[in-house]
């Protein structure tokens, strides 16, 4: 008790001396990590950044040769060609960002590479498709007769929908299947447009127009249609419908005036159609395959290549792998790779 020594509440106890290391003993590394350590992993990371546009170059290089090359390594096949979504012209896209879209510039693409293609001996159009556009589906028909003169049979298997243009395209096939409960025919065309004057007026809206003559907003639901207006519309209709009904009867080897009879826009079951002689056999696609391979005199399991099958690189471009690296180009692809790898 006699050695305890009484301090303030503030005042600080005695520091003692501590014993100093020499300069070149004093314990490195226990304060911060070695720089080889800390940095070690900024050379991987670098290396993958550096890295990553041509591993992604070398994908896209590679599925545009597989899309490109489709059937090409394969021995005798049967060529599976899809139409499936609203027919247009111009390229195909896929439903990731939007609404499927069956384009005639693919399709015919891929008929031709068909015809081409000596170990494609027979090829299936697999339509599922309520149609589209009218010269989108007089493109792919066309096709289609080309295929079939070139001496290549091409059979259609029809889906849940082959309507209006879908069945345009399945008529220029040399034989049509169809499910039971399959929706076909809607043989006719069809124009809409709505007259919202009425609406406009109430809202106390007034488009104002300025045309280089009478028809040139002809459709505008800016005001109701004329009768001379309709009349002209009627009759550029009637031509494409006219078209319509002579490719499906030249297709199906049938009288005209029989076509007329079912062209009145309305839709058919399977069964419906194939007893007005729109199909020609109810069943699937795997008995149009059986069907067309012996017809080619192929195995009763024929191999089928598809093509024009874009997976998943497709449905973000929006087109076969090969077409989209032919439309983007590869210097742009190269340009890239250099500024990601300069970051």
């Amino acid at each position: 008790m006699d050695n305890e020594v009484t301090r303030s509440p503030n005042e600080q106890p005695p520091q003692q001396s501590m014993p100093t290391a020499h300069p070149h003993t004093q314990h490195q590394g226990y304060n911060q990590p070695p720089p080889a350590r800390r940095n070690r992993w900024l050379l991987p990371v670098s290396l993958a950044i550096g890295c990553l546009p041509w591993v992604v170059l070398f994908v896209l290089f590679v599925a545009a040769v597989i899309g490109a090359a489709s059937g090409l390594g394969s021995g005798p096949h049967i060529a599976l060609i899809r139409v499936s979504g609203t027919i247009t012209t111009g390229k195909s896209s896929g439903a990731l960002f939007g609404d499927t879209i069956a384009g005639s510039e693919d399709i015919v693409a891929q008929l031709e590479r068909a015809r081409k293609n000596r170990n494609a001996k027979g090829i299936i159009i697999r339509v599922n498709s309520p149609g589209g556009s009218a010269a989108g589906s007089q493109e792919i028909y066309e096709e289609i007769i080309r295929v079939r003169k070139s001496g290549k049979p091409v059979y259609c298997s029809m889906g849940s929908v082959a309507a209006s243009g879908g069945y345009y395209i399945a008529s220029a096939c040399d034989r049509i299947f169809a499910d039971g409960g399959t929706i076909t025919g809607s043989i006719g065309v069809i124009f809409e447009t709505a007259d919202m004057s009425g609406l406009f007026k109430k809202i106390g809206l007034s488009p104002q127009v300025v045309k280089s003559g009478k028809f040139k907003d002809i459709g505008s639901p800016h005001r109701p249609m004329t009768t001379e207006e309709r009349k002209l519309l009627t009759e550029m209709l009637m031509g494409i419908y006219n078209q319509f009904v002579q490719d499906v009867a030249t297709g199906r080897k049938l009288p005209v005036q029989e076509v007329l009879k079912i062209a009145d826009g309305r839709l058919l079951t399977g069964e419906q159609a194939l007893k007005a002689r729109l199909v020609d056999s109810l069943g699937g696609l795997q008995k149009a395959t059986s069907e067309l391979g012996r017809a080619v005199g192929l195995k009763k399991e024929p191999c089928v290549v598809e093509y024009g099958r874009r997976g998943l690189f497709g449905s973000l471009l929006g087109a076969d792998p090969g077409s989209a690296i032919r439309e983007f180009g590869i210097e742009k692809l190269l340009h890239i790779g250099e500024l990601l790898e300069t970051k």
